[in-house]
């Protein structure tokens, strides 16, 4: 009997079907029965034929038909017949590619073969098993649990009476605890997890992949207040210790100001960062914008410029501080009184507190997470457990021992160099009847071969010579199964041939029509005079479109539009303060500089006024050298000095200002304020947050391009309109009549028409180079 073979196939779109073949066969004493010769293959119905030799047969154009009309794109399902003009058309090309030799370059095979790497994955890995964990893990996501553990350190080469050792110990100091010692203080006597001694062996509150698997393993099967046997991970043995489970809490998302304390910072830093934040709060109490108050006050750069926005985080993503706070916010909007974290001050605001999403939300993301984190080496295992039933490997125990024993100390530092030279090529074990040579691992292991962590248990360097051997032989295995791919499954083998043929496709079209249309200016200009009556522009109206919400952000925008331009902004950036007599840029305002200079980079038409003022009792120069150090460092970084004006107010002190310290700390200061040539800028300053409430939109309109230009009668002059919930002011300047196309106005069309004739063109020569024959009975028997 013929032992049963299983082959399990997996898709480009990870879809799995599973196929078992039994074949059996038996054996009968009586007479010998002649046996006879298989007969020939029979030869597959042809349904097109290129040139002298090249045919389709009916499967395989069939089966790239079906294709196509599952494909998602319904624009480029067609009818039988339909297909086969495109079928014959890209297959013309790829014969042209081939008689060209484009199928036998380096860069060809390098390309294929990066394609093919990418094409073969979903086959290495067990589709269903990715499935079971992406849906255990979403199970596990539901619930958030707090543990504690006690982990026994031995590493993974460790020899068997080390690693006897340390799970003797984990199960006595599992029975200590069953008896009542404390789990805090013997986790700070034994465990290896060096918070072990600040936290008592706690982990905090968790979910799925924020632990190592075996370790969340343990923490979501065993019960509420009770402790797990010795469970093992690279790092060793542990003993999990389930404290509390609790129900998903979803995401929050916050905003915060963030007053920075570095470790190296001074020693009134601290005290400095505690007045700053709380000056912010009280501002936010008083009823300032948190947006405002943070732009001034947070140190965070990224965020400070959203409104310190936040992306939205779950339980045990960020530090426990912040996260306690973050989910105790009541309400979006609510704010929190200042908190410590080892980053600084913060104060948070609740923007949105979300509920988890749903599997099929979170299927790819989880899937992508099984094949990547500490899940990963499980399914490795469960590949390499399939994959060595499908290919045969013997060893040659002689052999294996003698490469075993010349490992030394040097491997545990990462510098082992073997001294096997002339039986390097002797035959180490055979895999799929293929044999492997000791030279091969040998190479494998000096490249992987790393120094041994520093205060990490012990181990034998033939011990870390076998695990590297380990992983050497399910790298082969891998390898094996890759190698024999096409053979295997005949859709791996379909979907590289049709990757093969797109990108012989690709090189045929960049060079006789893509390139050639992009760069043939005289083409262009030939097929354009050819074809000019095809170009041309219908009546049109050169228009300013508003449209908002209210017709009071309209006024205010007209308002705002009939003033003299730059147009002011009413846009502000945080002021800099300076000590007395000082002029020169700290640290502290170059880091609000940058802001500014963002803003000016990132829109182009703002022009900044810079204004300087001094104390009374400070020098006559002084505010115009602060004015001066702040412009050089705007042109120095790219701002031209004509998009800045200058202004010093020299001893100046605010009205609503007593003459005072505090009086005269405001006087030493420099402020900006922002304003634009361009009313595109106006009009998102006025729609402020509610990027839709107000939109402005400048233009050539022709009829049904934009429904506000249709609303309005096509006359000179201001005309408003509702439109559906919206109020539009439609100011038509001129109106343009129909005209035909200038060839620079034209060209994009004509370059895209001119393509198309050089595909055109292409096509008809290689049909005359290459005959199409259609086998027209056996295109009917398929339209059937």
């Amino acid at each position: 009997m013929i032992s049963p073979q299983k082959a399990v196939f997996f898709g480009p779109k990870l879809a799995a079907v599973a196929l078992c073949v039994t074949l059996f066969s038996g054996c009968k004493t009586s007479a010998p029965v002649a046996v006879t010769a298989p007969p020939p293959p029979v030869a597959k119905p042809v349904v097109l034929t290129l040139g002298q030799n090249r045919t389709i047969t009916s499967d395989e154009f069939f089966d790239s038909f079906t294709k196509n009309q599952l494909s998602s794109d319904t624009t480029q399902r067609t009818d039988l017949r339909g297909y086969l003009e495109l079928y014959t058309n890209l297959k013309l090309k790829v014969l042209a590619a081939e008689q060209a030799g484009r199928d036998t370059t380096e860069a060809f095979r390098e390309e294929m073969a990066t394609y093919r790497k990418q094409l073969a994955q979903p086959y290495l890995t067990d589709k269903s098993q990715v499935e079971q964990l992406a849906t255990e893990a979403y199970q596990r996501m539901q619930q958030e649990v707090n543990a504690s553990h006690i982990l026994i350190g031995v590493a993974e080469e460790a020899l068997p009476a080390d690693t006897l050792k340390a799970y003797q110990l984990a199960v006595d100091l599992r029975n200590r605890l069953l008896k009542g010692e404390a789990f805090n203080t013997l986790a700070d006597q034994f465990s290896a997890d060096p918070t072990a001694r600040q936290n008592g062996g706690n982990l905090g509150w968790f979910t799925a992949f924020q632990m190592v698997y075996p370790v969340e393993t343990a923490a979501y099967t065993t019960p509420v207040g009770t402790i797990s046997t010795p469970v093992r991970s690279k790092f060793g043995y542990h003993l999990v210790r389930v404290n509390e489970r609790r129900a998903s809490r979803g995401k929050v998302q916050v905003a915060h100001i963030l007053v920075r304390v570095s470790p190296s910072s001074t020693p009134n830093a601290p005290i400095e960062a505690k007045a700053k934040i709380d000056e912010a709060y009280a501002k936010l109490k008083a009823g300032e914008s948190f947006d405002a108050v943070c732009r001034a006050y947070s140190d965070d750069v990224q965020s400070k410029n959203a409104g310190g926005k936040l992306p939205p985080f779950a339980t045990g993503q960020v530090v426990p501080a912040l996260e306690a706070a973050a989910f105790a916010l009541p309400s979006p909007g609510s704010l929190s009184a200042p908190i410590q974290t080892n980053y600084g001050w913060h104060i948070l605001k609740l923007i949105e507190r979300k509920p988890m999403e749903s599997f099929a939300e979170l299927a790819p993301a989880l899937r992508q997470k099984v094949v990547t984190d500490t899940r990963a080496e499980v399914l490795r295992q469960a590949t390499l457990h399939r994959l060595s039933r499908d290919y045969p490997i013997t060893e040659y125990a002689a052999v294996k021992q003698a490469v075993f024993a010349t490992a030394d100390s040097s491997l545990l530092q990462g510098k082992w160099k073997p001294a096997i030279t002339g039986a390097a090529s002797q035959p180490l074990f055979t895999i799929d009847g293929k044999t492997v040579p000791i030279s091969a691992f040998l190479t494998y292991a000096r490249q992987k071969q790393a120094p041994h962590r520093e205060g990490a248990p012990a181990v034998a360097p033939s011990a870390v010579l076998e695990k590297l051997y380990t992983r050497f032989v399910g790298d082969q295995l891998l390898a094996t199964e890759e190698a024999n791919l096409e053979r295997k499954y005949p859709e791996f083998r379909n979907l590289l041939a049709e990757v093969r043929d797109g990108v012989l496709l690709s090189q045929v079209m960049e060079e006789q029509v893509w390139e050639r249309s992009m760069t043939d200016s005289v083409g262009q200009k030939a097929y354009y005079e050819a074809h000019r009556a095809n170009y041309n522009y219908p009546e049109r109206v050169a228009a300013t479109v508003a449209v908002a919400q209210n017709k009071a952000l309209l006024d205010q925008l007209q308002t705002r539009l009939a003033g003299n331009t730059p147009y002011a902004l009413r846009r502000s950036a945080p002021e800099l303060r300076y000590e007395k007599n000082q002029a020169i840029l700290s640290t502290a305002a170059r880091d609000q500089l940058f802001d500014v200079l963002v803003a000016m980079v990132k829109n182009p038409a703002y022009v900044l006024e810079v204004t300087g003022s001094r104390e009374a009792t400070e020098a006559d120069s002084v505010s115009a050298n602060r004015i001066r150090n702040v412009v050089k460092y705007l042109t120095t970084n790219g701002i031209s000095l004509s998009r800045i004006t200058e202004k010093d107010l020299r001893a100046f002190r605010p009205a609503s200002a007593p003459a005072s310290a505090g009086a005269a700390q405001l006087a030493r200061r420099v402020t900006f304020t922002y304003a634009s040539t361009d009313k595109m800028d106006l009009a998102r300053v006025i729609s402020g947050t509610a990027t839709d409430a107000l939109t402005l939109t400048e233009g050539l309109f022709a009829k049904g391009q934009n429904p506000y230009v249709d609303a309005v009668s096509w006359q000179v002059g201001t005309q408003t309109k509702t439109v559906g919930n919206r109020v539009a002011q439609v100011q038509i300047s001129r109106i343009e009549p129909a005209r035909p196309k200038t060839f620079t106005e034209a060209r994009g069309a004509v370059i895209n028409d001119y393509q198309a004739q050089l595909e055109k063109q292409l096509l008809a020569t290689l049909r005359e180079k290459y005959p199409v024959q259609v086998n027209e009975n056996e295109l009917k028997r398929l339209v059937k």
